[in-house]
């Protein structure tokens, strides 16, 4: 009988994006493959970046820009299955903001003025004549949960929220201005990522997780029930919220069947963060230089 091996793996906040974490958990898919993964979850989302680099942890499930800011700096960390491959977010806005224009001079919360949620932030608000920082301030409030508790007490007047936490603060009475998606109908948000290092010294660990990774997203997509159960457990959202947020990641395939990444959606990452921080060395750059499709394609082939 195998032994079991146990892999640490970094995740940002209790939100909805780390389902197929949870559905493996439940169900026993990562102990099929004699795996033990602990996950963290971290509010900071440069924490489970950090975490990985220094190898605290061997996966993460991160902010997918993290990984071009490691290889701009000379790292090694490189993407090998998707998460968030297209934008489940609105902009919530306070029940005083009806338009763009009332964001003048309004603070808006973000994970991270260096990655993530803030560049989908300024290129939408640039298309609307308001650029950063001249006509609004971005704040460091951290991710989804963070930005909602922050927005109910008024401390922010705006932040990007995900299914569904989007559709109950329209119940409260907040507004949604815009949904980027309608901006960027391809764009990979987070993604799984790994050391490139540890990877290769450690290939059948990582076939074992990537076969059990591949099956949780195919059981998230034929099971509603079961992850409308999952989903009340780990995220403490309603049923009905639940369902709303499976429809949305399913239809519109926000995560995808087989957990793979979407080549489309980073490389439109690339190009937009490039203009909008006007980073010279990263325009240009290939979606191919930051992914290695090899682990998840393997195990593709096995199940």
């Amino acid at each position: 009988m195998n032994s079991t091996q146990t892999i640490k793996l970094a995740a940002v906040s209790r939100n909805y994006f780390n389902m197929p974490l949870w559905v493996a958990t439940h169900c026993d898919l990562f102990k099929e493959e004699n795996l033990q993964v602990d996950i963290e979850l971290h509010e900071p989302i440069n924490e489970v970046t950090e975490r990985l680099e220094k190898g605290r942890v061997q996966l993460a499930l991160g902010v997918t820009e993290h990984v071009i800011l490691n290889h701009e700096a000379g790292g090694t960390l490189t993407i090998i299955g998707g998460n968030v491959n297209k934008l489940p977010f609105s902009l919530i806005v306070k029940p005083s903001i009806k338009e763009f224009s009332d964001l003048k001079n309004k603070v808006i919360g973000v994970s991270s003025k260096l990655a993530g949620s803030s560049s989908l932030i300024m290129k939408i608000l640039e298309t609307q004549g308001l650029n950063y920082p001249k006509d609004y301030e971005l704040a460091e409030v951290g991710p989804i949960l963070a930005r909602w508790e922050k927005l109910q007490s008024g401390e922010i007047d705006a932040g990007l929220q995900g299914t569904p936490l989007n559709q109950i603060a329209l119940e409260q009475g907040f507004n949604s201005i815009v949904e980027p998606k309608s901006y960027f109908p391809h764009f990979q948000f987070t993604s799984l990522n790994v050391d490139a290092r540890w990877a290769q010294n450690n290939l059948k660990l990582l076939a074992g997780f990537m076969r059990a990774f591949i099956k949780a997203h195919r059981l998230f997509f034929s099971d509603q029930k079961l992850m409308q159960d999952i989903a009340i457990k780990e995220t403490g959202i309603s049923g009905k919220h639940a369902d709303r947020a499976w429809k949305e990641y399913t239809e519109e395939d926000m995560f995808s069947i087989n957990g793979e990444f979407s080549i489309e959606g980073i490389q439109c990452l690339i190009d937009e963060s490039a203009l909008i921080r006007s980073i010279a060395k990263r325009r240009g750059r290939n979606a191919a230089d930051y992914v290695n499709s090899q682990f998840i394609t393997e195990a593709l082939g096995i199940i």
